[in-house]
């Protein structure tokens, strides 16, 4: 059996150029102090830590990026989460967080680390004590 023979077509040139030069449009990513805005202070947040948002209401002078992070931290969500759920740089995540958080606008809830662990007579009493039920 012979294979179907396939025409190749040939591009059209009705479409219209793209416009040169112009940033924001087309695809072209904005630049980080466009999003994140020119101070490079940041906060000491960690991957595990969880943001919550005080109000689900963003402020009117917030900007689009602050306002969806904020819609987004209705519930606790971690630093990690943020940045795939926003489609922006971790690096321009923390600066916002950085803002959202001097402003007092999100809450940074680290996570609970333990120092020590639990004394073992503890855990043994614990133990035996199930193995008696």
């Amino acid at each position: 059996m012979t294979p179907p023979r396939r025409r190749r077509r040939s591009p059209r040139n009705d479409t219209p150029p793209r416009p040169a030069g112009k940033e924001g449009t087309g695809g072209n990513p904005e630049r980080l102090y466009v999003v994140a805005g020119p101070d490079g202070a940041r906060a000491d947040l960690d991957l595990v830590t969880l943001i919550v948002a005080r109000s689900p209401d963003p402020p009117p002078s917030a900007t689009p990026e602050q306002a969806a992070l904020l819609r987004l931290c209705a519930a606790p969500l971690s630093v990690a989460e943020l940045p795939a759920y926003l489609s922006l740089p971790f690096s321009a995540v923390t600066a916002l967080l950085t803002e959202l958080l001097t402003a007092e606008l999100v809450q940074a809830r680290s996570s609970i680390v333990r120092t020590a662990l639990p004394d073992r007579s503890l855990l043994e009493a614990v133990m035996h004590g199930l193995q008696r039920l």
